[in-house]
């Protein structure tokens, strides 16, 4: 009787693994590899052409040291992800909490008019003609008609406006997967769990927020903080479409505007691979900041 257990634990196991090795091939090919092979790169001297030549640390030290570019292009990556990523993470969640108590009609609409902008790669197009440099845009135009400036902005010529109208359309555009994560989950969130709430004394919305929701949906959170991360590090195409590339004073340029300009301009693949290599540790660390937060608020919000 055990060898036969045995051996349907076998085929069992061999049945599975043939099912997820199309996945684990294509994950291997797609994820892994690259990411192996830009850590490779990161150490030598690639053209695309010639051989790769290592160098050892000589990216990472040209990265840090002589490259004046590089300080001005982290500082922009880091402000974008340290503003836009919580706030639209928590604008992504309270949006989704508040539709979650509407009739199921009202739901799937507002669902639908929040998660619009994530459905067309130039949405961006739109604020575009929204704040034009020339009399023609729709801000300058209604600002010129009240007086309120006597000639067009160029607001994306503008350091000090190009910035900020990029984390505006940055977070209009964030609340795609996250947020239909959140509605998801709010809808999957057990019913009897606020039941046993109010018969142990939980009359705030607020509290039953801390103590019921959060901890059920820490999975959801934590997807969610996952695309957020990704999201708002990776945020390219929006501010070469918006502000240009190079920017002025490379007011918006970002690291993955950086890599575009290094690797498909340049040709200079090694120093390309560092700053991938870089930028994908910056997101795994705070990845992992993150988990731990959530962790800890999921923890304490299952206290009672």
């Amino acid at each position: 009787m055990k060898t036969k257990l045995g051996i349907n634990r076998n085929s069992e196991i061999r049945t599975g693994m043939l099912m997820l090795s199309p996945f684990l091939i294509l994950f291997f090919v797609f994820t892994i590899l690259p990411i192996i092979s830009s850590v490779v790169l990161s150490f030598t001297s690639y053209d695309m052409i010639s051989t790769p030549k290592f160098t050892g640390i000589g990216n990472y030290i040209k990265m840090f040291s002589r490259d004046d570019m590089f300080p001005k292009v982290l500082r922009n990556t880091l402000l974008l992800a340290v503003v836009t990523g919580p706030i639209s993470y928590i604008l992504a969640f309270m949006l989704a909490w508040m539709i979650n108590e509407l009739n199921r009609g009202m739901r799937t609409v507002l669902s639908f008019l929040f998660y619009a902008p994530a459905l067309s790669g130039n949405v961006y197009l739109i604020w575009q003609v929204l704040f034009s440099g020339d009399s023609y845009g729709y801000i300058n135009n209604a600002m010129l008609t009240m007086g309120l400036i006597s000639e067009p902005i160029q607001w994306f010529k503008s350091p000090q406006y190009a910035m900020a109208i990029v984390m505006i359309v940055q977070l209009w555009m964030s609340m795609g997967v996250s947020f239909l994560a959140n509605v998801s989950g709010l809808q999957n969130v057990n019913p009897e769990l606020y039941e046993a709430g109010c018969i142990d004394g939980v009359r705030n919305r607020w509290i039953e927020l801390w103590y019921i929701t959060l901890p059920s949906m820490k999975s959801i959170l934590l997807f969610g903080a996952v695309m957020q991360i990704q999201s708002c590090f990776s945020i390219g195409t929006l501010v070469t479409a918006l502000t240009g590339f190079p920017s002025v004073n490379y007011s918006t340029d970002t690291m993955v505007t950086m890599l575009m300009d290094v690797g498909t301009s340049r040709y200079e693949m090694g120093y390309a691979a560092a700053l991938s290599v870089f930028l994908f540790a910056m997101m795994a660390v705070t990845r992992v900041v993150v988990g731990k937060l959530l962790d800890s608020v999921g923890n304490q919000g299952g206290r009672r």
